[in-house]
């Protein structure tokens, strides 16, 4: 498990289709149904790394307003969904066992800084980790920060005219991929270049195993259950 293979079922948020996302309990319900990783959110709260996808709480806690409005012990306090709280990075950490890999998207200003050394003691620990951003500035102080041992992936709604410039600026381990996005040329030109390919979201057989054919890495997913079992 991890990301040293292919056909990698990822789930997305957890497993946002069957828990609430970016909870523990979406996070547990995706490693028993098997995923190689898991993917999730996060943002730099008064020096600690909270895993939660937006910059406003209304969607996904019982909070309102945004996020850095809020301190973090009363962040702590908000229902996430089912009486769960938003976790810090080092509980989802804690709460998986440590052959699932993890995919950490950095959200925010000054996550990179916070998130980089909390992952590489957790790669110490035996943990695959990859670190992603749409943030192109955020992600290059990851990678600077992490060294040549930590895996980097650029994150692309729309393929960009310098795309593998920017990959290759970043010694990206991955391109990540939407799926309106991903074609079976730019998953070959990657694989050229030495470079996985993790598509999301995908939420079906068929169009997982269509990617797998063009020879993408793995696709993220909010229904592990789907992929694992179908």
């Amino acid at each position: 498990m991890g990301f040293a293979g292919t056909n990698l079922v990822i789930g997305h948020r957890g497993a946002a289709g069957l828990a609430p996302e970016n909870t523990l309990d979406g996070f547990r319900r995706a490693a028993a149904l098997g995923v190689d990783a898991v993917e999730l959110d996060v943002h730099a709260l008064d020096g600690a790394v909270v895993v939660i996808h937006d910059d406003a709480l209304d969607r996904t806690t019982s909070g309102r307003g945004p996020l850095r409005a809020q301190s973090l012990a009363a962040l702590r306090r908000l229902d996430a969904g089912g009486g769960q709280r938003v976790p810090l990075l080092q509980e989802v950490f804690a709460a998986l066992p440590v052959n699932v890999g993890v995919n950490v998207e950095l959200k925010g200003r000054g996550t990179a800084e916070l998130a980089v050394p909390l992952a590489a003691a957790e790669m110490a620990r035996g943990r695959d980790l990859l670190i992603s951003s749409f943030d192109l500035d955020e992600l290059g102080r990851a990678a600077a920060l992490g060294g040549s041992a930590l895996r980097i992936a650029p994150l692309f709604r729309r393929w960009p005219g310098d795309g593998w410039r920017v990959a290759r600026a970043l010694r990206a381990w991955s391109v990540n991929l939407s799926l309106r996005t991903a074609s079976r040329r730019l998953v070959e030109e990657a694989g050229e270049r030495g470079l996985a390919t993790l598509i999301y979201t995908v939420n079906d057989r068929p169009t997982a195993d269509r990617l797998i054919d063009w020879g993408a890495t793995g696709v993220f997913t909010d229904h592990p259950d789907l992929l694992i079992s179908g």
